[in-house]
C-alpha cells in the first residue's frame, strides 16, 4: 500500500472511531462493524461512506441523549477492504470473531460484498448492510438461501440499471457503441443486463472488452476494442481505472462520446480526464425520491464530509444504511444480530409513523420506539421497503458530464424500467 493510501486509511479510521465531541451519553459503546475500500479503485466510494456513516451515528447519538441506543453510543469501527475481496473477508472476520459485532455495514463493491456474506456473515449469523453493491448475483444467492436472510442493501441491483442504461444510451442516439469492463461479479453481471437489452431494443455492440483493475496501462485494450471504429463506448468500471482507460481511448482517436455506469459519476474522474473531452459523456445511477431528509443531507454532508458533495457515489445510501441501522438497533433494544435483523424492516416498513433524517427526525423516531409506536424511516434515498431477499426498488438517476459538472437530466422509474423488461424476448 502506497504511503498516501496508508494515510487515508488511518485518517478515515480515526474520524470514524471517534466519539463526537458533543457527546454526553452513556461511556459504553456498541461498535457496528463497516468493511469498506478505503483505497484502491473503490478507495474513494469507501472515504464517502465512512463519512456519511459518521454523520448518521452522529446524529443517532445526538436525538438518543443520555439514555443512548439501547443504553449506549453508536460508534463504527471502518475497516479497509482495499478493493479486494480476500482482504475484506479478514477485515470482516476480525471485525466478528475478535470485536464481536453483530452487523456490518458493507462493501461497497459486489466482489468484495459476496465474499464477506458468503465467508463470514452469513455463516456466523451477522447482519450485513450494503450501501453500494449492487451485482445481481447477490439476489440469487439470497433466492437460494445462502445468505440465510442476513444479508440488505440500500441500492437497487443491476438486473434494472442494465436495462436503464440501455434505454437511455438508446435515447441519446447511442445505436453502436463498444464495451470495456470491469472483470469482476459486478461488471460481468452490469455487462449482461445491459446488452441483453441493449440488443434487444435495436442496438449494436461491437465488441466486449474485460480489463482487470490496478493495472499501470490499458492501452491493449483500448486498442482491441476500437476495432470496428465504434460511434461510442460504454465504460463499465471504477474512477480510477476509468479514468486511465479514458485518457487511453481519447488518446488513441475513440469517439468522444461515452456511457458510463453509477460509479463513474465522479469529480476525479473528469479533472483527470479533462471536462473539454465529456461533453457527451451520459450516465445512470441509482435515484432517489425526495423527501426532508434528502434535503437534510444535502446541507449538512458537504460540510462534515471532507470535501465530499451529497450527490458522491454511495454517500445518500450509506447515510441510509447507518440510520436504518441505528434505529434497528434501538427497536431491538439489544446490541443483538436477530434482533437487529428483524428490527430492520420494522423500522422501514409501510404502516408506522414516517420520520426523517436528522437529530430532530431521530428524536422523534426514538420517541415512538419507546411508545411501542410503529416507525418507518424515509431515508435519503427516499423510502426504502426491503422484499425477501433484502432488496430494494427504487427510481433511476439520468445523468451527463455539462461543463465539468456531473447534471442530472432527468429520472426513470422501477416501473418505466420493468416495463422495458417486460417487452424483452424470454
Amino acid at each position: 500500500m502506497r504511503k498516501t493510501s496508508l494515510s487515508l486509511a488511518v485518517l478515515a479510521l480515526a474520524s470514524a472511531t471517534a466519539l463526537p465531541a458533543f457527546a454526553q451519553g452513556p461511556s459504553c459503546r456498541h461498535n457496528v462493524g463497516m468493511v469498506v475500500s478505503l483505497t484502491g479503485p473503490a478507495g474513494r466510494f469507501g472515504q464517502a461512506a465512512s463519512k456519511s456513516v459518521e454523520l448518521a451515528f452522529r446524529d443517532l447519538n445526538a436525538a438518543a441523549g443520555a439514555g443512548g441506543i439501547a443504553g449506549c453510543q453508536l460508534v463504527h469501527e471502518v475497516r479497509d477492504a482495499q478493493s479486494q475481496g480476500a482482504v475484506a473477508v479478514d477485515q470482516a472476520r476480525q471485525l466478528v470473531d475478535l470485536r464481536k459485532t453483530p452487523v456490518i455495514i458493507g462493501g461497497i463493491i459486489s466482489s468484495v460484498s459476496i465474499p464477506i456474506v458468503t465467508s463470514v456473515t452469513a455463516p456466523a449469523g451477522v447482519v450485513q448492510v450494503s450501501p453500494a453493491s449492487t451485482s445481481p448475483t447477490l439476489t440469487k444467492m439470497a433466492a437460494e438461501g445462502q445468505t440465510k436472510g442476513w444479508f440488505f442493501r440500500t441500492i437497487t441491483s443491476d438486473a434494472l440499471q442494465g436495462t436503464a442504461a440501455a434505454k437511455y444510451a438508446l435515447d441519446q442516439g447511442m445505436r453502436e457503441l463498444a464495451v470495456i469492463h470491469v472483470n469482476n461479479d459486478f461488471g460481468v453481471n452490469m455487462l449482461a443486463e445491459f446488452r441483453k437489452a441493449y440488443e434487444a431494443l435495436g442496438g449494436k455492440v461491437t465488441s466486449v472488452t474485460p480489463y482487470n483493475q490496478s493495472q499501470p496501462s490499458y492501452a491493449a485494450e483500448v486498442t482491441r476494442a476500437l476495432n470496428g471504429e465504434p460511434k461510442a463506448l460504454y465504460l463499465i468500471g471504477y474512477p480510477g481505472d476509468g479514468t486511465t482507460i479514458l485518457r487511453t481511448w481519447i488518446q488513441q482517436g475513440g469517439a468522444q462520446r461515452f456511457l458510463m455506469n453509477d460509479g463513474m459519476n465522479s469529480a476525479d474522474l473528469i479533472k483527470g480526464v479533462g471536462p473539454q473531452y465529456l461533453g457527451n459523456a451520459f450516465g445512470t445511477s441509482s435515484g432517489t425520491a425526495r423527501s426532508p431528509s434528502t434535503d437534510y443531507f444535502g446541507r449538512a454532508y458537504p460540510a462534515m464530509s471532507g470535501g465530499f458533495d451529497a450527490n458522491a457515489p454511495a454517500a445518500d445510501r450509506a447515510y441510509d444504511a447507518a440510520a436504518i441501522v441505528g434505529l434497528a438497533i434501538a427497536k431491538a433494544g439489544k446490541f443483538e444480530a436477530a434482533a437487529i435483523r428483524d428490527a430492520i424492516r420494522d423500522v422501514t416498513k409501510p404502516g408506522g409513523e414516517v420520520v426523517h433524517a436528522g437529530p430532530e427526525g431521530f428524536a422523534r423516531a426514538m420517541q415512538l420506539i419507546r411508545e411501542r409506536k410503529p416507525v418507518r424511516y424515509v431515508g435519503v434515498i427516499g423510502a426504502v421497503d426491503f422484499d425477501k431477499n433484502g432488496d430494494i426498488v427504487g427510481p433511476f438517476r439520468l445523468w451527463r458530464i455539462v461543463n465539468g459538472e456531473v447534471t442530472t437530466t432527468g429520472q426513470m422509474s422501477a416501473e418505466e424500467v420493468q416495463g422495458v423488461q417486460a417487452r424483452l424476448p424470454r
